[in-house]
């Protein structure tokens, strides 16, 4: 009745936000626009790599042979919302000095499978580098951990097995972090990730609405301003993204952020108890950990860690943006022991 009631105008106003309530998921089906084609670059990444099964999930990974003489494993674990290709500046070099270089794809990530719906998690992810080194004979192997971001969480996953000697843990000779958020109090999450993490009932249509132009918006901040990635690595990373649907996935995989303060006692504790030999590179001009904020809290906590601070305009991908330092400082990290 009130909508015949000449002095309540808010009815028609209430049936036009509906309408344009119900036509937001019928424009989000509508830009559910195919994934880019693969790009040369990509091709190739995926062609050197192989993949195995992991609870009938496919996990692609990228192993290489190289220094002779020398039995060092390295694993690279990657970071969110990219791939084990982030790895690929630095592959060769460290090709040239370890025996076995390994990286992979954790499940919904870049070409392993992206199942929905499902539960990711930092300790699902954490048994498919488990079932990985198995995979690979690796298990009675000492292994160094590098890793980055959503990585470093699950390497101190790794680190809590190993040191508390977990059935089917790595035996870890080293680990060395950079820039992953693993004090919560000091991690400041990007706000498409706090909305995804936390909006069940708009996850669905943002995961949809989000394009290669929000993404490369998105990734382009937390990298330094003289050290941005070009359009053809935003692609490749976005198109990573893409592929097997991995954008509708986002949302679930972002629960790592809320894994993280509730197993926080876990994964800090893990990283100041142990006696492996830890290492962090840091890049500095990083808005995700936020300089000094982190690191001092860092130095504070872990110890006996040895830490590697990059050029002030370093940031959040310093393995991208500073190859060379990010290297240099490895290699005095690893050839120190």
């Amino acid at each position: 009745q009130c909508c015949l009631h000449p002095y309540i105008p808010e009815c028609g106003t209430e049936w036009w936000l509906l309408v344009g309530l119900l036509c937001i998921p019928l424009l989000a089906v509508y830009l559910h626009i195919p994934p880019p084609q693969l790009s040369p670059a990509l091709l190739t990444w995926r062609s050197a790599g192989a993949f195995f099964t992991f609870r009938s999930n496919n996990i692609f990974y990228r192993e290489t042979y190289g220094a002779v003489g020398s039995s060092d494993v390295v694993i690279l674990l990657h970071g969110f919302p990219t791939s084990s290709l982030d790895w690929y500046k630095i592959w060769e070099p460290l090709n040239r000095r370890f025996n076995r270089v390994i990286a992979l794809d954790f499940l919904g990530f870049g070409f392993s499978d992206k199942p929905r719906p499902h539960r990711y998690s930092i300790f699902e992810q954490a048994s498919v580098v488990e079932a990985l080194v198995s995979h690979l004979g690796l298990t009675e192997q000492r292994v160094n951990l590098l890793s980055h971001d959503y990585g470093d969480t699950v390497a101190l996953e790794l680190l809590y097995r190993s040191d508390h000697n977990r059935t089917g843990h790595l035996t870890i000779n080293s680990l060395c972090l950079s820039n992953g958020g693993i004090f919560p109090e000091t991690h400041h999450p990007r706000f498409l990730q706090k909305l995804l993490k936390d909006s069940s009932f708009l996850s669905p249509v943002l995961t949809r609405l989000t394009n290669y132009m929000v993404f490369s918006k998105g990734l382009g901040d937390v990298f330094g301003p003289y050290t941005q990635p070009t359009d053809a690595e935003l692609l490749d990373m976005w198109t990573g993204v893409r592929f097997n649907d991995g954008n509708l996935v986002m949302d679930s995989i972002l629960q790592f952020i809320n894994q993280r303060d509730e197993h926080r006692d876990r994964w800090v504790g893990a990283l100041t108890s142990t006696f492996i030999p830890v290492h962090m590179i840091y890049g500095p001009l990083d808005p995700v950990n936020p300089h000094p904020q982190f690191i001092f809290l860092y130095q504070k906590l872990v110890q006996r860690s040895t830490v590697s601070v990059l050029d002030e305009h370093i940031s959040h991908y310093p393995q991208l943006e500073d190859p060379t330092g990010f290297l240099n400082a490895y290699f005095s990290f690893i050839n120190a022991f």
